[in-house]
């Protein structure tokens, strides 16, 4: 898949993050990491993106890395892209970006770095780097450390044209509208503010249509009810799910830090698809939540 094929892929349909299986020793899981996949491909992801931020890409060590996209791209092959996760400093990101182009991977989702900040001079050479190092088609993610403003990614989409995507993890409107406009189409715009369903309608009208699904990992049936409901223009289903549902689950999920991953695996397993464990630093929820959380999957019928 060249670059450009990439980019008009990741334009339309609903993106996910499948979630990373670990077994009781917090160890990888490959056999229930595939199963998850084929679980979730008849509910028709456009992108499935491996390793990724609710794929606890930041606990993961190299050998496991490569083993998860190993996975997720046998499994999918044929099927589903797989955007496999790349980040940390500049020299590892690149290391983690050719190593799943050479697995065979759609493209590199490129992470925010590490926890010191960055002059944006410094994050336009990261990025440089890294798209530099591989062929295939970049999305960057706009997170944490990692604001680029709308001249540096301008210079960015002059120097990598295989820079194809933009990520916003950030929600701030006035700088994605002047990243938009200055940008244009050079772009596919992804929305990445955690449970991105609750911003869906604001980030479509300002031409960013498409967002990446966490729920999608354990109701998948209601992760593609809204996205159709949004796509189409339908706000009375959007409006019901939002209130019914994303609201009670992103207020369980703010009870506790880093419960944007967490929730996820304790969804999948109220619905009989465990994950196993989060990683550290991370925490599961406790026993009051997983019920809470029990009690508004069930109001969603089947999955």
């Amino acid at each position: 898949m060249s670059p450009q094929d990439l980019k008009t892929v990741l334009q339309s349909g609903l993106l996910s993050f499948p979630l990373t299986d670990f077994d009781a020793e917090l160890r990888f899981a490959p056999k229930p990491y595939a199963e998850r996949l084929e679980w979730l491909q008849p509910y028709g992801a456009t992108v499935l993106f491996a390793a990724g931020g609710t794929g606890e890409f930041f606990s993961l060590e190299p050998q496991e890395y490569a083993e998860v996209v190993k996975v997720a791209l046998d499994t999918c092959r044929g099927r589903t892209p797989i955007v496999a996760g790349a980040g940390g400093g500049t020299t590892l990101a690149i290391k983690y970006a050719q190593e799943a182009e050479r697995l065979g991977a759609q493209g590199i989702l490129l992470l925010p770095h590490y926890l010191t900040e960055g002059s944006q001079a410094g994050l336009v050479k990261h990025v440089e780097a890294v798209c530099n190092s591989v062929k295939i088609g970049v999305i960057v993610y706009n997170r944490g450390a990692c604001r680029l403003t709308p001249a540096s990614l301008l210079l960015l989409a002059e120097r990598c044209p295989n820079l194809v995507g933009f990520k916003d993890g950030v929600g701030d409107i006035e700088k994605f509208v002047a990243i938009r406009q200055t940008l244009g189409e050079r772009f596919a715009y992804l929305g990445g503010l955690p449970t991105a369903e609750l911003f869906a309608g604001a980030y479509k009208a300002m031409g960013c249509p498409v967002y990446s699904s966490a729920v999608f990992n354990f109701i998948p049936k209601t992760a593609m009810e809204f996205y159709n409901a949004h796509a189409s223009g339908d706000t009375a289903t959007c409006d019901r799910l939002i209130r019914d549902f994303f609201l009670p689950y992103i207020a369980l999920r703010n009870q506790g830090e880093g419960y944007a991953v967490s929730i996820v695996k304790a969804g999948a397993t109220l619905v009989g698809h465990s994950a196993g464990p989060v990683r550290p630093p991370l925490s599961d929820l406790i026993p009051a939540e997983v019920e809470q959380l029990r009690g508004l999957i069930a109001k969603l019928g089947p999955q």
